[in-house]
């Protein structure tokens, strides 16, 4: 036996092998919240499947299900990226968790990173389920998937910075309770399910600059329409972004 086989080497691990560690914890626990797990799959699967089914809104020309597929995917994203995030992140900001793993080897950036990719895993598993949903309900998409692809991560950018912003500043209780009512608020008034014409023409224009009608109407465009990249629905999604991941890197008080 060589001197020094069981010598102990002390160190932190590589910090890309910290995020992904990270990672996959956050995306357990999201996955094991049954809330949650309601707020981000469920809900949104049922949504759906019955206004698909049922002819409860006027959706337009055409079949429901093609109009109601973007509008679901863009509640997905805001879901996971907004109301999941912030809701999680701040009751791991009241319990001391957050400060706990400040205090860790693990950079705070990195932990930012570990839950961006967190929701990104979640996300591709809400697509995917709502896909196949949306496929057997009759939904025939088009446009090109990197267009989709590219919203789908601006959109999580915003939401992901907004969400962080909210669990950063406000009390878990109160984050929880603006986020569930800013969620429901959007369903109704994001042009997911009921579409912007419905909406007289000035609270459409204030509508049409939200970042989930953004959202939703951008991959409607594509996947309904047929466009390429929507640059006026991207563009509103980059600034909340923009003003969504700045302020939360600003303002976010880990205690």
């Amino acid at each position: 036996m060589s001197a020094g086989t069981f010598v102990p080497r002390p160190g932190a691990a590589p910090v890309s092998r910290m995020i992904l560690a990270q990672t996959a914890l956050e995306t357990r626990m999201l996955l094991r919240n049954g809330e949650q797990l309601l707020l981000t799959v469920i809900i949104p699967a049922l949504l759906l499947t019955l206004f698909s089914v049922v002819d409860i809104v006027d959706t337009g020309a055409g079949k429901s299900v093609d109009f109601l597929a973007p509008g679901i995917l863009a509640l997905a994203v805001m879901s996971t990226a907004f109301t999941g995030q912030a809701i999680a992140t701040g009751f791991d900001r009241r319990y001391g968790v957050l400060k706990r793993l400040a205090a860790s080897p693990l950079p705070r950036w990195a932990l930012m990173a570990a839950k961006t990719l967190s929701v990104l895993v979640t996300e591709v598993l809400q697509v995917v389920l709502l896909t196949v949903i949306a496929l057997g309900l009759g939904w025939s998409p088009q446009g090109d998937p990197l267009s989709v692809a590219a919203l789908l991560l601006l959109g999580t950018a915003a939401f992901s910075g907004l969400g962080l912003l909210m669990a950063g500043t406000l009390k878990a209780e109160m984050t929880l309770a603006a986020a569930n009512l800013v969620f429901l608020l959007l369903l109704v008034g994001g042009g997911v399910i009921v579409p912007l014409e419905k909406f007289p023409d000035a609270v459409r224009s204030a509508l049409e600059l939200l970042p989930v009608s953004a959202l939703s109407q951008g991959l409607r465009e594509v996947l309904q329409g047929g466009a390429s990249m929507p640059w006026g629905h991207a563009a509103v999604l980059a600034a909340w972004a923009v003003l969504g991941l700045g302020a939360a890197a600003r303002f976010f008080r880990w205690e």
